[in-house]
């Protein structure tokens, strides 16, 4: 059997006994806290539609411009897989293409 891929620790963890049965521990899920809520700083700019938004808001102490769908759940707005993080860096292109994209909108429809 190859031990290519084999990380070091789960080699390590088999000759030490480890496991009789060879399964491996479970992964630990940090819990977030209330304070991690991604909502206390995001500052809706516009909805889309009914369930489409558009909002700015920190992610890992960075702006970044969030386009997103969102769905009910008991009652409350929560965001969805489905959209996309915007860096600064990535905005400005697709500001400053704005017109181009809107001339080939145009052309097309």
């Amino acid at each position: 059997m190859s031990r290519r891929g084999k990380r070091k620790d789960e080699e390590e963890l088999g000759s030490d006994g480890g496991d009789s049965d060879g399964s491996k521990q479970p992964k630990k899920n940090p819990k977030r806290s209330a304070d991690d809520d991604e909502d206390t700083d995001s500052i809706t700019i516009c909805d889309i539609s009914k369930n489409r938004r558009v909002s700015v808001r920190t992610w890992q102490g960075k702006a970044v411009v969030d386009i997103r769908e969102f769905y009910m759940k008991d009652g409350k707005q929560m965001p969805g897989k489905k959209g996309i993080s915007l860096s600064m860096d990535q905005w400005k292109i697709l500001r400053d293409h704005v017109d181009e994209i809107d001339q080939v909108v145009a052309e097309n429809s």
